[in-house]
């Protein structure tokens, strides 16, 4: 298997694809680089996402990050281009990324996009005592 950074988004079928289910996948090592100065930046990416038919294969989705690491690309550019490649991988009912950007400069920044399929409701939340 490789170990080389890859915009490859490898799946598998969803196990249970007649339920909603959240899946959370948190990466707290994301870098980048700042398309200004070319330091780094350092990013947690939380995603949170209702499969329908694939899921993400966890594996390639840390090669997929990797291949951020040379990149000089602003905060809003990569959230929005991590939804979309995820989006476009698995095209899954509801998908949130959170992306929590270290200090640069005395300033935190934290994006957060989301995806909602045209045809999901989200299921009413549950309140137990």
């Amino acid at each position: 298997m490789s170990t080389l950074a890859s915009k490859a988004l490898d799946t598998f079928d969803n196990p249970n694809p007649e339920r909603d289910y959240t899946i959370h996948i948190d990466t707290p090592e994301f870098t980048c680089l700042c398309p200004l100065t070319g330091q780094p930046d350092f990013a947690t990416i939380e995603i949170a996402y209702v499969p329908d038919l694939l899921c993400l294969e966890l594996k390639a989705l840390k090669l997929y990050f990797w291949s951020y690491r040379d990149k000089g690309v602003f905060h809003e550019a990569v959230s929005n281009q991590i939804l979309s490649d995820l989006v476009a991988a698995i095209n899954p009912r509801f998908m949130r990324i959170n992306a929590d950007f270290n200090v640069r400069g005395g300033v935190y920044t934290r994006i957060v996009v989301e995806h909602r399929a045209a045809d999901w409701q989200a299921p009413l939340a549950v309140e137990l005592p």
